[in-house]
């Protein structure tokens, strides 16, 4: 099977249902996000040396491509498992899990610190993308709603593992500070 099909030159793209549709829908770019941010946590994954989250984000990588598929249904339904309850539940213990014996936060955090730190926010940055593409997508369009918790939620763990790279590699958090006026 070659990997290209040649179907996609003119602009358009297919559904699941063989729709197709212009690659600058909404609908399109929603999965589109979905997709960079699932690059951006394998990127972020190289830089994690203590293999403290590996096992969680690869979960996650999978859990992605599934909202990915079901973005690419205009119906919502892809044939394969969909984001629920437990999904967003087992996020929020990963974010206990890794955020709720860090220091206390006095101010912003800028992204940055160690390697793995910087990837995560990096990542974490996308998956808001992700989260505003398919809210955006949700305003006339079929979309579940655990979509939007989901991704909501993932990209406050990708902030706790930022801030848990940081702690584990000896590092404060970078404080915001505003400027002064000049």
């Amino acid at each position: 099977m070659k990997l290209y099909t040649k179907s996609g030159d003119d602009g358009t793209t297919s559904l699941f249902g063989g729709t197709r549709v212009p690659k600058t829908s909404r609908r399109v770019a929603a999965y589109g996000d979905v997709d960079e941010a699932n690059a951006a946590i394998g990127v972020a994954l190289t830089a994690d040396h203590t293999g403290s989250y590996a096992a969680a984000l690869q979960a996650i990588q999978g859990e992605l491509f599934c909202i990915g598929a079901s973005l690419a249904s205009p119906t919502g339904d892809a044939g394969i498992q969909k984001i629920g309850a437990s999904h967003i539940e087992q996020l929020e213990r990963w974010i206990d899990e890794f955020h709720d014996d860090l220091p206390a936060m006095k101010t912003f955090v800028l992204p940055g610190g160690c390697p793995a730190a910087a990837g995560l926010h990096y990542a974490r940055t996308v998956c808001r993308r992700a989260e505003r593409s398919v809210a955006d997508l949700a305003t006339d369009e079929i979309v579940d709603r655990e979509i939007l918790v989901y991704l909501n939620r993932l990209s406050d763990l990708l902030f706790a593992l930022a801030r848990r790279a940081n702690h584990v590699a000896g590092l404060e958090d970078i404080p915001w500070v505003a400027p002064r006026p000049t």
